[in-house]
């Protein structure tokens, strides 16, 4: 298995579009209410860790963005990082869910919605984009994402590669830190 630097590795904050079970992909919305106070937790989880010398990236989306600001306040520059950004969900992005299962022709939910998405950037891409950001990095890093980013992300860094994405949990307002091919949820 591959060793990577430690990771820190945070989802964004609830989205207006999170609540109301839209995919998002490429598109954005904002931070609700929960969402920046889910940023707010993640910085108080960081507080108590010495991110001296690490590299502080997140995606350039906004959602994202506004989280990084929020949990890494004062903690040193930000890098934008564009290989962060969220699976692209193609002609489905900004559609409800369950509206996407109801007119599917056959039954699809869950991970399936990620990979069906017509248009979309599916697995496989994420995948290889991940592995692409996780080679690069030389230090310490923290990683402010998305969902299905970050999942790919972890499953990486955990040895299991895409097969595992659905095997790693999510979670907005923790971070996860993965040493030596070993997962932490700090809450």
């Amino acid at each position: 298995m591959t060793r990577y630097p430690d990771l820190y590795v945070l989802r964004h904050g609830e989205t207006a579009w999170n609540a109301e079970g839209r995919l998002q992909g490429h598109l954005d919305s904002a931070l609700t209410t929960e969402g920046r106070a889910q940023a707010a937790r993640q910085a108080g989880i960081l507080r108590n860790i010495d991110l001296s010398g690490a590299d502080l990236r997140s995606s350039p989306q906004g959602r994202a963005w506004e989280t990084a600001r929020t949990a890494l306040a004062g903690r040193g520059p930000i890098r934008s990082e564009p290989l962060l950004r969220e699976i692209g969900v193609g002609a489905w992005a900004g559609r409800r869910r369950d509206d996407i299962a109801a007119t599917w022709p056959v039954p699809i939910e869950g991970f399936e919605l990620y990979e069906q998405a017509p248009e979309g950037e599916g697995f496989a891409a994420l995948e290889a984009r991940c592995r692409l950001l996780l080679q690069r990095l030389d230090r310490p890093t923290v990683l402010v994402t998305h969902g299905m980013t970050s999942r790919m992300i972890r499953a990486i860094a955990l040895g299991l590669g895409r097969a595992g994405v659905a095997d790693v949990d999510g979670g907005q307002g923790v971070v996860f830190h993965i040493s030596n091919g070993v997962q932490n949820r700090l809450e």
